[in-house]
């Protein structure tokens, strides 16, 4: 009975220190195994984003973001796999690991308390953008205004924080919706990115619009899940490998049409 107890415990201690070691293990596991694994890296993006990332002629997405998160697939030696995610629902699929990092990501510190942000990448800033008629100088002229925001992305923030209480803020679930309430006369007035107004509008000729002012500057993060240190140092490398080699500026000239200032990606 002696020796049957004691190579019952030896066989049990055994099989904790092997489940121990499993545990530790799946402990260590995190994006970067994941990710190598599975060999391709699932990067959330604005579909509608131009000239961040938007369809092409050949109905594949490109852009500037398009050129980031390749560039970090290829350092990561995976296939790159776009997500097209919303204001909305790209906060939860992150956190649900439906993807592992998202693109044209505005820092705030609400969004810190949930998610954790990898370097800035590209310069970001919101403006309210109205017909050359209209005058619209500041925060207070927004009274009385109605104006087209994409639901709950940073620019909705924003404005809902800047606009008077008279001001009809009227929110959409997508950028395209946005710009098509501007220009068809729904809404007097938009809140969007610097790139997007600017690359959408360029041909409304009719209503001559025009950035009136900025609601916020902030330079675009990569958002990524929190204790995710070897993703995040991953990210970061390859974005200043892109800055160091020039090819950060090759995206800024293509897609953004104006050379990149480092002084815009500063926080």
């Amino acid at each position: 009975m002696t020796l049957r107890n004691t190579l019952k415990s030896a066989i049990t201690a055994m099989l904790m220190l092997g489940a121990a070691g499993l545990s530790s293990q799946a402990a260590r596991a995190d994006a970067i195994d994941d990710i190598t694994k599975a060999g391709t890296v699932n990067v959330g993006i604005f579909s509608d984003f131009p000239p961040f990332s938007s369809a092409s002629a050949d109905m594949s997405i490109k852009g500037y973001d398009i050129d980031v998160a390749q560039a970090i697939a290829d350092s990561l030696k995976v296939k790159l796999n776009l997500v097209s995610v919303t204001g909305q629902n790209r906060i939860p699929y992150l956190t649900d690991k439906r993807v592992d990092f998202l693109m044209s990501v505005g820092y705030s510190k609400e969004r810190a308390e949930v998610i954790d942000f990898a370097a800035a990448y590209a310069p970001y800033y919101i403006a309210v953008i109205g017909p050359a008629a209209l005058s619209v100088k500041g925060k207070e002229d927004l009274a009385d205004k109605s104006i087209a925001v994409n639901r709950g992305t940073l620019e909705d923030t924003s404005l809902t924080e800047a606009a008077p209480a008279s001001a009809d803020i009227r929110r959409f679930d997508n950028y395209n919706s946005v710009i098509q309430a501007f220009i068809s006369g729904q809404t007097q007035l938009m809140v969007v990115g610097n790139d997007v107004g600017a690359q959408v509008l360029a041909k409304q000729d009719a209503l001559q619009p025009e950035q009136k002012f900025q609601l916020l500057t902030s330079p675009s993060h990569i958002g990524l899940n929190k204790n995710e240190d070897r993703l995040k140092k991953a990210i970061n490398d390859a974005v200043a490998k892109m800055l160091a080699e020039g090819k950060l500026d090759e995206s800024s000239k293509a897609w953004l049409k104006t050379p990149l200032n480092p002084d815009n990606l500063k926080d």
